[in-house]
């Protein structure tokens, strides 16, 4: 049974239960036992971190981001053992998905936030120096980070953009690995631990626990001794979570399930019907499906060209390639994420069968349902079928498109297709002020498939999407305040002060009021 890294050591596990990883393109397990922890693996990690925190709660950023950016060299010394690893585990391709496009972002990311730790603008200082108080936000305390199935390297529990910016913020992290990827999970602790110990980062700064079960999960995210939790998975899992943690008062940023609503107006389907219908199959069907932004659900205008989309689109999903999916519990939960669809009113357009019995896999799947049958049960047609399906909704008229958007859930993304010759643009109006506050993310003429890692990005959104519609977990430096607590300093002596809101760093900018009016000045501006 492999270890666990524990207070700075790799240690056995104090419990007996355990699990393999699954070649889902296979459906096989291969290699070693990882250990399902029981509850005194997590306190020990808990009273480790806590302790690694007191250490480090007023180190400068500068320590952080050394940690993050040897961490990052370590995993290019690595990276082929990663992305072989995470192929066998997840059967996402080498290329280019793994090699190409995941583990440089997840490099990107590590070195994003060490930048971002050095730089300490995350912070927002704010200086009223008038009434002498002054704030910023500091560092929070022990984070737990629960990674996704779908992301087995940007958003690993051990490396993703969740971990960077707990630890960029100033924060010890206990990683989750997800049960589908332990051996993946395993390669980027090893190098995480090894730039941990050359960069004098204290024991228990960062900690791997593989698996455990609902009720120490629950147990975790609301003890004395976190502070907050990132979490990426399913509803159902993060809700439990979330529960627990708000009970006893713990911030829980979690990504929870997202439709991801696509208008197609009826003016850019008479522009480009072939064109949107290949653009929007592709997206669909990319990573057969298994992103958190794909796009599940796209309303057209009832007529012939509807219909014709549709069509256009079927004869896709039915020419692609059935992709494979990450295990078992994707399997199970897309089929019966489409009975439920079936059960609400939508039916059957192309797919719904099992295609190949040697690994975990289903037929792309399209699916179809009235404007009026949609809204005779909003809730049960945007249930989540996670995986290579996906629903069109066919509205009656312009009324009903934007009646349809009043009852779309939270998502991560909505994008609407117009034509360019301003036919759709009174339509667009009416449906653009209701999806705006439906969405964290609002896309013209682009599938919302794609997340970049910007400073201007939001990977969020309104309940179901995430628990919170204010922060992000993609672009840095705003993904490092949830980590964040704002701390006031209210007539404390100069010479007591954090040296970022204190009148002796030249250059430094932060909020200052100046002659009644608040201005992002040097800190020595004029007081």
């Amino acid at each position: 049974m492999h270890p666990l890294l524990i207070n700075g050591e790799w240690r056995p596990s104090q419990g007996k239960a355990t699990f393999r990883a699954v070649n889902p393109a296979k459906r096989q397990p291969f290699g070693e036992e990882f250990p399902i922890s029981p509850w005194e693996d997590v306190e020990e990690a808990l009273v480790a971190a806590d302790r690694a925190f007191d250490q480090v709660k007023t180190w400068p950023g500068a320590r952080f981001a050394d940690f993050l950016e040897s961490y990052a060299a370590a995993i290019e010394l690595r990276a082929a053992e990663i992305v072989s690893m995470a192929n066998l585990e997840t059967a996402l391709p080498v290329s280019p998905r793994l090699k190409d496009v995941e583990l440089p972002r997840t490099l990107g990311q590590l070195r994003q936030a060490a930048a971002a730790a050095r730089d300490g603008s995350w912070k927002l200082p704010t200086l009223d120096t008038a009434a002498n108080i002054r704030s910023y936000l500091g560092p929070i305390g022990p984070v737990a980070v629960f990674g996704p199935n779908n992301f087995p390297c940007a958003f690993n529990s051990m490396a993703g953009g969740d971990f960077a910016a707990a630890v960029a913020a100033g924060n010890p992290v206990i990683a989750k690995g997800h049960p589908l990827h332990p051996q993946t999970t395993q390669l980027f602790a090893e190098a995480a631990h090894e730039a941990a110990e050359a960069t004098d980062m204290p024991r228990g700064f960062v900690q791997l626990i593989y698996h455990t079960d609902h009720e120490n999960g629950a147990r975790l995210v609301s003890h004395p001794l976190l502070a907050a939790s990132g979490y990426t998975g399913s509803r159902q899992a993060g809700l439990i979570l979330k529960s627990a943690a708000d009970q006893h008062g713990k911030p829980f940023y979690a990504e929870l399930s997202s439709v991801n609503p696509v208008y197609i107006l009826p003016g850019v389907l008479e522009e480009k019907l072939d064109a949107l219908a290949a653009e929007f199959a592709t997206s669909a069907l990319m990573g057969t499906g298994q992103f958190c932004t794909n796009p599940g659900v796209v309303l057209l205008k009832k007529g012939p060209l509807a219909e014709k989309f549709i069509s256009a689109v079927a004869t896709k999903f039915g020419e692609a390639p059935v992709g494979t999916l990450l295990g078992e519990s994707t399997e199970v939960h897309l089929r019966a994420g489409i009975v439920a669809l079936q059960r609400a009113g939508a039916t059957i357009v192309t797919g719904n069968k099992p295609v190949d019995n040697s690994r975990y896999c289903y037929s792309n799947t399209l699916l179809k349902v009235a404007g009026n049958d949609f809204l005779a049960d909003p809730i049960g047609l945007q249930t989540e079928a996670f995986g290579n399906a996906a629903l069109i909704i066919v509205v009656e008229d312009d009324e009903q498109f934007v009646e349809i958007t009043r009852h779309i859930e939270g998502s991560l993304t909505g994008c609407v297709y117009s034509s360019t010759n301003g036919r759709d643009d009174a339509l667009y109006e009416q449906i653009e002020p209701v999806l705006r506050q439906k969405v964290g993310r609002l896309l013209n003429d682009k599938m919302p498939t794609g997340v970049a890692v910007s400073p201007a990005m939001n990977h969020g959104g309104p309940f179901p999407a995430t628990c919170h519609p204010g922060f992000t977990a993609v672009g840095i430096p705003a993904s490092l305040r949830r980590f964040g607590m704002l701390q006031c300093y209210d007539n404390v002596r100069a010479d007591r002060l954090p040296p970022l809101l204190r009148n002796e760093n030249p250059g430094q900018t932060a909020w200052r009021l100046i002659d009644g009016k608040w201005t992002q000045a040097d800190v020595n501006a004029a007081r």
